[in-house]
């Protein structure tokens, strides 16, 4: 007979069965601590990601590996332990290639829905860019390690029929990363080897040929009219009653896609020329600022001596400054380059390409040319940001909408299909 103890979760006391996993606990009564590594078939649980930190009994530890026992305390939404699971994803997306727009498991991504869920728009730490093996050789498998969280998830659990490991951990330290026995994964099933891809929780392991695009709103984790918490004001924007608000854009390292979705917004921009006045903008051709913005638009990272120029211009001439677009937040495809040295590029961009001239042997350099940074930076990390709107490209809509209600002062929700970064 299964024994019920005391246990008590955020101060409410409740009956739980003695010996349950404490996740599994405080879901059925309707407590929600996130996981990455922890599967329920999996047992012991792995305690690797650290995301369902709580405090039990006064001191931190993983919620996947605590077993209820009578006279628990745990705290599981505290702001110090809400803060340490958003610190800890933020970590994972600065040290791995975790490009959301551009990933083959967008919309089915577990740390990518975390990330949503947490309201996460950008990381306070900088980006590592770490060059890991991306292996092809696999029959039906491609493993992707600049996107894996080393969750060990794939070694726990996928095996052949005969119980053999199909992935190991190789490696030690900051070296450590999964390998496949190619010759184990060739006796792997069509449907096994597409539930080793759907166990992993980022995009680290995908099956060849196996990647359907997908629409939005039939994906996992397209959980469409869902809100995002209320946007909280770090700024107040001041200016004088009878004037227009003053609002500068520009567009450093990208594809001027964002600028593009601007424009979007069609006749509506009648509403916005009602409260705005557009100073330097690609949008009005205004080359060089003729007086102080209240608001300044940033699209793209930082990929030149010119752009960083630009940019920190731009900080100094606005009393707030927003990054849009993945580019800007996070450098985005331009900074894909990151895994590759700067020599390499540009020998293959001007001598080694197969489109450069019979016997180039010149890389261009000129005191007119803006001299290229050794990676993309996305904006944050070279000047401070006040705000940020995801996207690639952000739904015009969505911008104009976090646009106005920082010029006006009102707090706002922003829809879960607004903040998408896809």
């Amino acid at each position: 007979m299964n024994k019920l103890v005391n246990i008590k979760i955020d101060g409410r006391e409740i009956q739980a069965q003695e010996g349950k996993n404490l996740v599994d606990v405080a879901k059925e009564n309707g407590y929600y601590i996130p996981t990455l590594c922890y599967f329920r078939e999996i047992s012991p649980s792995l305690g690797t990601c650290r995301i369902c930190t709580v405090k039990l009994n006064g001191r931190f530890t993983t919620g996947c590996t605590t077993k209820v026992t009578e006279g628990m305390d745990v705290e599981i939404n505290t702001p110090e332990l809400l803060d340490n699971r958003k610190a800890i994803i933020e970590m994972l997306y600065a040290e791995g290639n975790h490009f959301c727009p551009t990933c083959e498991k967008s919309g089915n991504c577990d740390m990518q829905n975390l990330a949503y869920d947490m309201g996460l728009t950008y990381t306070r730490y900088p980006h590592v860019f770490t060059d890991k093996m991306v292996d092809f050789t696999p029959k039906r498998m491609i493993m992707e390690s600049n996107r894996c969280i080393l969750c060990k998830r794939c070694v726990e659990e996928v095996k052949t029929l005969d119980g053999i490991n199909v992935f190991s951990f190789v490696q030690r330290g900051v070296k450590t990363r999964v390998q496949i026995d190619y010759a184990e994964e060739e006796k792997l099933s069509e449907s096994e080897a597409i539930r080793a891809m759907n166990l992993c929780p980022v995009g680290a392991i995908l099956v060849k040929g196996m990647i359907h695009e997908e629409p939005f709103g039939e994906r996992k984790y397209d959980l469409l009219g869902k809100d995002i918490l209320p946007i909280k004001k770090s700024k107040k924007v001041e200016k004088d009653e009878q004037d227009k608000f003053i609002v500068a854009t520009t567009s450093l390292a990208g594809c001027f896609g964002c600028h593009m979705s601007l424009l979007d917004i069609d006749d509506g921009i009648l509403d916005i020329i009602d409260i705005v006045e557009f100073n330097k903008s690609p949008l009005t051709d205004i080359k060089n600022f003729s007086k102080r913005c209240h608001v300044g638009l940033i699209e793209g990272g930082c990929a030149n001596a010119e752009n960083v120029h630009v940019l920190r211009e731009f900080r100094k001439k606005c009393d707030i400054l927003i990054g849009f677009g993945e580019c800007a937040i996070m450098g985005g495809i331009p900074a894909m380059r990151n895994f590759v040295p700067l020599k390499e590029c540009l020998e293959e961009s001007y001598i080694n390409g197969i489109t450069s001239e019979l016997g180039a042997d010149i890389i261009p350099g000129h005191d007119d040319i803006p001299k290229l940074l050794n990676n993309v930076y996305p904006c944050n990390e070279i000047v401070k940001i006040d705000y940020y709107i995801p996207g690639c490209p952000p739904n015009a809509q969505h911008i104009w909408k976090v646009v106005k209600n920082i010029l006006l002062d009102e707090e706002f929700s922003i829809a879960y299909d607004e903040f998408k970064y896809d």
